[in-house]
């Protein structure tokens, strides 16, 4: 069999597949940061929970070396070749401006807001459907959560 001929059966095969069965590749696991103050005690230790502060998508409060707290939601970061060269940009809860800060000047940083992203996976809507579905629902929606005030 030619190569093109493989390459037809592959996607013949696929075109009739149970698409349950299909392979997939899983999302990224996400860890429960809420209420989480990470230690910043080493330069890796900083990137990596300035990483995780990115991805979280909730508000985090951070502490400035001057003793200055900032609260809001992290939207941007720019990683330099030092932590002096490296930003991050938040939206502070009680401005409308943006905030830039050098990752030298944090002192600290906790996730203080809810994360409105927990537990929202595509499996989860999908668990959601299948449970309506069994329970003879039609013209299933599944509806996002309001967020709090």
């Amino acid at each position: 069999m030619s190569t093109a001929q493989q390459e037809s059966a592959k996607i013949a095969q696929l075109e009739h597949a149970n698409p349950d069965e299909l392979e997939h590749a899983a999302g990224r696991e996400r860890e429960n940061l809420e209420g989480w103050i990470p230690a910043l005690a080493t330069e890796a230790e900083v990137r990596e929970a300035l990483e995780k502060a990115f991805d979280y998508r909730g508000d985090i409060t951070v502490t400035l070396k001057d003793g200055t707290k900032v609260e809001g939601y992290l939207f941007d970061r720019r990683q330099g070749a030092t932590l002096a060269q490296s930003f991050i940009r938040l939206i502070p809860m009680n401005n409308v401006g943006k905030v830039n800060v050098a990752y030298s000047d944090i002192a600290a940083l906790a996730f203080t807001g809810r994360d409105t992203a927990a537990g929202k996976t595509f499996e989860a809507w999908v668990k959601k459907y299948w449970e309506k579905k069994e329970a003879g629902e039609t013209n299933i929606q599944i509806e996002p959560e309001k967020l709090d005030d």
